[in-house]
């Protein structure tokens, strides 16, 4: 493990204590929060490059070329905490810490699953590593599975991958745990990983939407640490009875945070300092009122005390994760990321403070983060076309849509040759980039006059076509295609609506405000066409995930979930 600051850094630390050497940054006469205090308190806060070297009464020794801004009639917080994010939601780890960072969130904790889907470790740790050299902290979690049924599942997922990833100091847990029902049922190599993670001190998150309080129970004796699956302010009690970390959610298909927050005020619930806050990888027009901020807002009108609210988005995330050494305290040591805010009832901070660099100021945008470079990961190249052959949709029965991620069978009765007609049956179709394999099925309840629609997002990076038209669903195929991977929306041969994603065929190459305009112009296109669920990306994204009830397409075939049986397997082209 790499210390944090090197020797030769730490002594110029001490000098400017000493008054040999001017600090940076004072903010004087700063109104901050002191998060063990759980006060505001007035100070003033020295900063030398990336770390606070003082905060307290005393003004600097020596001032020579130290930037003095003048905070009164200010309040300062702790640059902002997503403890939950899932960076491959259409946007990549980068755009989405620039888009953030303007908001006050400073720090991440990431899902790894792209990354280890798509690259050996040693590329993807380079990725990381770039990162790292940012004004923003990025933190990672491992993933023990796929989530799906995928033929290479052990290889990908083998032991020595997940070791790899759990020895890096910047990643903090394993999980999350969306395979929990194959742990109960005497899964051991998940607990083994499990307990690789716990050797390294990682903490272990879970997923364990309705979970009985038994469930609970056999699962925190199993190493489970946290979860952020409550719904139901019943069951944040259930998670904090057992012992649980519990973070509450709030994202774009699952906004529970003002009813979960509603019921703790009511209930007068002594627990906030035990709570954390999640938009758990919401998509790119969910975050266009905020990020952790929006968390904090709604947080202060649910009626939450303004400290406990600023707490649950930085120091008790900070605390849980053991690194409140480095992050979410406004205090001697830590890593300068700091919020100004107008006053404690605006989380939206006018200026941002992030390792020491100005990101924002009054308001106005100062510093844009330099570009990754993601070539590693490997480019969307298609050698391969689709023929009428490949459109041949005989299965017995199909997919049911109940809401936007859970599913259930269905048998069809609908003559499937040619142009469907205006219900809400579609022809669905699972193909691999290699073009060795495709299953083929039936979707209801996706929409009503979609005609051809193709993505090469989704959960493995396989390709999902969609539609009522099979020359429409074949142009938006070659559409897609051609792009170098999208999201493409095609009627009566023309393209309608697409989102190119050409990191890799998952990822948009360029900033969240320009994703943004191109999410919400495919969603109301995909409305217009009688898309009636929530959040058409999360539908693509969870249409092969195996840890959702009951009916799922995957690179296998057609699984169930609830029996762990596969149902009608893919077939070879």
């Amino acid at each position: 493990m790499d210390p944090t600051w090197r020797i030769s850094q730490l002594r110029q630390h001490i000098a400017v204590i000493d008054g040999k050497k001017s600090p940076n940054i004072v903010l004087k006469n700063a109104r901050y929060l002191h998060s063990m205090l759980k006060q505001w308190v007035i100070g003033n806060i020295w900063i030398s490059g990336d770390r606070i070297i003082y905060a307290g009464e005393r003004m600097p020794p020596l001032t020579e070329g130290t930037e003095i801004i003048d905070c009164t009639h200010k309040t300062i917080v702790p640059g902002y905490i997503e403890p939950h994010v899932h960076p491959f939601q259409l946007y990549h780890p980068q755009s989405f810490a620039d888009f953030c960072g303007q908001l006050g969130t400073t720090t991440f904790i990431s899902d790894n699953l792209s990354f280890v889907l798509s690259l050996e470790n040693k590329k993807a740790f380079s990725i990381l590593d770039e990162l790292k050299k940012l004004p923003f902290s990025f933190y990672w979690w491992t993933r023990f599975d796929s989530q799906t049924e995928m033929e290479q599942e052990e290889e990908i997922f083998s032991n020595t991958s997940i070791l790899e990833w759990l020895q890096r100091d910047d990643v903090l847990l394993g999980g999350e745990l969306t395979g929990w029902p194959k742990l109960l049922h005497g899964d051991d190599l998940m607990l083994y990983r499990m307990q690789m993670a716990k050797a390294h001190g990682k903490k272990i998150e879970g997923h364990f939407p309705g979970a009985s309080e038994r469930t609970l129970a056999r699962m925190k004796l199993l190493g489970a640490d946290g979860d952020h699956e409550a719904m139901t302010v019943e069951e944040v009690e259930r998670r904090i009875m057992q012992g649980f970390a519990v973070t509450l959610r709030h994202s774009s298909i699952r906004p529970d945070l003002p009813n979960l927050l509603k019921g703790i005020v009511e209930k007068q619930l002594p627990i906030f300092d035990h709570l954390m806050m999640t938009t758990d990888g919401s998509t790119p027009s969910f975050h266009q009122d905020g990020v952790m901020d929006k968390c904090i807002q709604v947080a202060l009108d649910a009626g939450v005390a303004p400290i406990d609210a600023y707490q649950m988005a930085s120091y008790n995330v900070a605390r849980y994760y053991n690194m409140s050494n480095l992050h979410g305290f406004i205090a001697t040591g830590r890593f300068a990321s700091l919020n100004i805010l107008q006053d404690e009832w605006h989380p939206v901070p006018e200026s941002v403070l992030s390792k020491g660099v100005w990101l924002k100021r009054d308001g106005e945008r100062v510093h844009r983060f330099n570009a990754i470079d993601y070539k590693a990961i490997p480019s969307f190249k298609l050698d391969f076309s689709l023929t009428s052959h490949d459109f041949q949709f005989s299965m017995p029965f199909g997919i049911e849509l109940v809401n936007d991620v859970i599913t259930k069978p269905y048998n069809s009765l609908i003559i499937r040759e040619g142009q469907l007609a205006s219900h809400d049956e579609s022809y669905l179709m699972l193909i691999n980039r290699s073009g060795n394999w495709h299953v083929n099925t039936m979707i209801k309840g996706f929409a009503t006059n979609v005609q051809g629609f193709a993505s090469s997002y989704s959960n493995t990076g396989d390709i999902l076509l969609i539609g009522k038209n099979k020359d429409d669903m074949l142009k938006a195929f070659e559409e897609m295609k051609a792009l170098g991977g999208g999201i493409v929306l095609v009627e009566k041969g023309e393209v309608v609506a697409s989102i190119p994603l050409t990191i890799g065929g998952l990822l948009y190459q360029g900033d969240m405000e320009e994703l943004t305009v191109k999410e919400l112009a495919l969603k109301q296109a995909l409305a217009e066409r009688g898309y009636r669920l929530g959040d058409a990306i999360y539908t693509l994204l969870f249409l092969q995930s195996t840890h959702l009830p009951y009916i799922r397409i995957t690179p296998k075939g057609i699984f169930d979930v609830m029996k762990n049986k596969l149902l009608l397997p893919a077939v070879m082209r």
